[in-house]
């Protein structure tokens, strides 16, 4: 059987995962990474040192050939790559816009030339967060969805979906690291198949049920009391582990990092924001429709703690003080 050969192109942990399982899954799989591309090191941390990627130290730690190009626009980058003499090209959170000319240098082995890692149902939650856009807006499933990559923005016709529940609780954080290990296992089915000579059907995404998962912002994260307790509640589990979800108190940022709906009436002529009881391990806050229980919180240039602890420290919240103002 000849081996395919396969350039993996990603950045974070989500495409580390997945570039693993393929690193792992052995020869009789039939196909080999063969060059891993992944974004130019970033400054991190307290220091700012530039850090690489989790990628690029995976790939390293592996033996396997390593690419940083700043931009696949140029005709050098794109050389660079049809030198490799790929079969394939997998990318997952990769971060860099592929354009027409890289899409066409593998040789589209069974006629699939670049396939993505996506992590949502397409055609819902197309584009940069989708992870997060789910969680926020409340959607009872998410999954992973193996695409062959076209021109535009996640529009490429669908080889394999799996499905997945998101949990009433879960977080960005919990059910990214669930999608991730999804994502593994399906392209390494993807790629198996492909080297065995199998053939896989490929479905156009549907027309209806569009929607876009733009790039998440800092202000976002900012928490509007007027909203409803539930709609707060998403937005504390979608912003963690990142940005975070924030409010102001006393003129500081407050981060707030895990809640629970509380089942009361609304806090009728109490303004939304209203600290309505600070004891034991939650502080309840009137919101525009219910009350908010915070379970975990985090004050500007302090540690991530239970509201317990921050209730017992010299500097508290006290029962009708204002978040948010």
């Amino acid at each position: 059987m000849t081996q395919l050969k396969i350039i993996f192109a990603g950045t974070p942990d989500f495409a580390a995962t997945a570039l693993k399982a393929l690193l792992d899954a052995g020869p009789d799989t039939g196909f080999t990474v063969v060059a891993a591309y992944t974004q130019p090191d970033r400054p991190a941390g307290r220091g700012m040192k530039l850090t690489a990627s989790a990628v690029k130290t995976l790939a390293l730690s592996r033996g396997i050939p390593v690419f940083q190009p700043p931009t696949l626009k140029t005709p050098e980058a794109q050389a660079e790559m049809a030198a490799l003499d790929a079969d394939v090209m997998v990318v997952a959170a990769y971060g860099l816009i592929l354009p027409q000319a890289v899409l066409d240098i593998p040789h589209k082995v069974a006629g699939f030339g670049c396939l993505n890692i996506h992590a949502s149902l397409l055609p819902r939650w197309r584009g940069a967060a989708p992870i997060h856009r789910a969680i926020l807006a409340g959607d009872k499933r998410s999954g992973i969805a193996i695409m062959q990559m076209e021109a535009g923005l996640d529009t490429g016709p669908v080889l394999l979906e799996t499905f997945t529940a998101i949990g009433a609780r879960e977080t960005t954080g919990q059910l990214h690291d669930r999608l991730a290990t999804l994502g593994a296992e399906a392209i390494v089915h993807v790629l198996t198949r492909l080297a065995r000579g199998h053939e896989l059907a490929s479905a156009a995404q549907s027309a209806l049920g569009i929607t876009y998962a733009h790039k998440i912002t800092p202000e976002e994260a900012q928490v509007n009391w007027s909203a409803s307790a539930v709609e707060i509640d998403r937005q504390i589990r979608a912003f963690n582990p990142a940005p975070g979800a924030w409010t102001t108190w006393r003129g500081e940022k407050l981060k707030l990092w895990a809640s629970e709906l509380v089942l009361v009436p609304s806090c009728l002529g109490s303004v939304p924001g209203t600290v309505m009881a600070a004891e034991g391990e939650r502080l309840l806050v009137s919101c525009g429709a219910s009350v908010l229980a915070v379970t975990e919180m985090q004050k500007a240039g302090g540690k991530r703690m239970p509201v317990s602890a921050w209730l017992t420290g010299e500097h508290r919240a006290t029962v009708g003080e204002l978040l948010g103002h």
